[in-house]
């Protein structure tokens, strides 16, 4: 220590300590001995003051915290608080607080919030944390100054409390949808798995029929990939020989329309639908189910005899409440003839989870739309709604559902109309017989069904007409009276 110096080996120091090395050897200033008597009068005086929290591992949303505040101390406590940290620790709110002087404590949150317990003095117990419990907290101990024992002397521990929170939802859609399809142009096609409520950021990854799909991760698609890709990685499928055969290309090519739709079968004929809507008096149903077009199957040379490469990205959005939405995105090159009824599944992985989230889907190409007309027995004058109700399957992605009229426009003059449902706005008699097209598709085929109207009198419309034509024929027999008479009052007055 500064100002005292060492004593000769074989020299005594008495009990006296100090006082005894200043008697002897005189080296020791004043200032030199202040310090150490201050420093032996605080040790007296405030004893020591130590606290320590026990650290915590990461904490599933629900379950019960217990936070302890261990300390150690020769004085006598005065208090223990728990603060929670927010804003970066610009800001400490008071959760708890026990007051030693009157062995009491209490919370300082508001009586429908309050959740935290104090078990021991110094321990917290937290029940079914949420999300916004996560973050730092700090134990303060006070205990009393011995000299004045009006002070409190200080000391304090902090811990950062990690809550995870397992996502709560994830869904698969089709990105683009709906689409149409194409018999003679490759298509990408991408599926979005979305994973919401997940904290941290859950980890995603596709499988497909079962099997994990590898995959080529990029951050930004280039435009290089909308083309196709001929390499496969999970092994190749021979396409079996009819689909290699150019006959089935050609004869798919020469069943196309002027407009490049699919040539109809015979069951548009409109001779047909018009003696079968006048073939009696009785009254027949409004629509009559048409047999379904042959779903064609027939693809071109584009399509690959081995699998396309599949590319994966994933974007992570944080939320509000400290959560993360993850959404990944597959892309390949859409081959319709081996990927119609593939069933992909989505599985989610995360430290909050014993076991992955999944969720599935099945590519399929619809087939046998529904449809239902209503009114059941259409009127002449009345507003007509043909409706999809369904598929004979389930059909993943959505369809594309297009209107068309067989041998003209429709009744607003356009010539298809998209939607689930078609509307004829006050359907005049001419439409009677007439047969409308729905063309459900989507990128892995397409299917048609046709239905065809049938439109009765309307009694109220015809018994208007009439009385129109009887007060019109009066109206001529009443003009043609006086004229009558006022060429024979001329001819008497000449």
């Amino acid at each position: 220590m500064v100002g005292i110096t060492q004593p000769k080996p074989g020299e005594h120091v008495n009990a006296d300590g100090v006082w005894d090395l200043f008697r002897k050897k005189g080296k020791m200033t004043v200032f030199s001995l202040c310090l150490l008597l201050c420093a032996d009068l605080l040790d007296l005086a405030v004893g020591y003051l130590t606290v320590t929290i026990e650290p915590l591992p990461p904490v599933v949303i629900g379950e019960t915290v217990t936070l302890k505040c261990n300390f150690k101390t020769d004085g006598r406590l005065r208090e223990i608080v728990w603060y929670r940290v927010t804003d970066g620790g610009t800001i400490k709110q008071k959760i708890f607080t026990y007051d030693a002087m009157f062995n009491t404590n209490y919370s300082h949150m508001e009586d429908y919030r309050r959740r935290e317990d104090l078990v021991y003095q110094s321990t917290v117990r937290l029940p079914e944390v949420r999300i916004s419990d996560n973050g730092p907290y700090e134990c303060h101990v006070g205990i009393y100054d011995r000299a004045t024992r009006e002070k409190v002397v200080l000391a304090s521990g902090n811990i950062f409390l990690t809550v995870m929170s397992p996502p709560n939802n994830i869904s698969v859609v089709a990105e683009n949808t709906p689409a149409p399809f194409s018999r003679y142009q490759a298509q990408n096609f991408t599926l979005v798995c979305t994973a919401r409520g997940g904290k941290p950021a859950p980890s995603v990854y596709f499988k497909r029929d079962g099997e994990l799909i590898e995959v080529i991760s990029y951050t930004q698609p280039s435009t290089n990939e909308q083309g196709g890709s001929a390499a496969g990685v999970r092994g190749a499928r021979p396409l079996i020989s009819r689909d290699l055969d150019e006959t089935k290309l050609q004869r798919s090519l020469s069943l196309l329309d002027p407009e490049r739709r699919s040539a109809r079968l015979y069951t548009e004929s409109p001779q047909r639908v018009h003696t079968q809507g006048q073939q009696a008096y009785e009254p027949s149903p409004a629509t009559e189910a048409i047999p379904e077009t042959v779903v064609s199957r027939e693809f071109p040379r584009w399509v690959h005899s081995t699998d396309p490469l599949y590319y994966f990205s994933h974007t992570h959005i944080p939320q509000s409440d400290g959560s993360v939405v993850v959404q990944a995105r597959l892309t390949w090159t859409l081959n319709p003839q081996l990927d119609n009824d593939a069933l992909f599944s989505c599985e989610v992985k995360h430290p909050a989870l014993s076991m992955p989230m999944q969720t599935e889907v099945t590519l399929a190409a619809p087939k046998g739309p529904k449809l239902l007309m209503t009114p059941t027995r259409a009127k002449v004058g009345d507003t007509v709604h043909i409706t999809v109700q369904g598929f004979q399957n389930e059909v993943f992605p959505e369809p594309l559902f297009t209107w068309t009229r067989v041998g003209g426009r429709l009744l607003d003059g356009s010539t298809e109309r998209e939607g689930k449902v078609l509307i004829l706005e006050r359907v005049p008699a001419e439409l009677n017989g007439s047969m409308y097209r729905c063309t459900a598709q989507n990128p892995l085929g397409s299917t048609d069904t046709h239905t065809r109207l049938i439109v009765f009198e309307n009694p109220s419309m015809m018994k208007n007409t009439q009385n129109q034509n009887n007060a019109a024929s009066r109206t001529d027999v009443l003009g043609l009276t006086w004229i009558a008479l006022v060429l024979t009052v001329t001819v008497e007055l000449t």
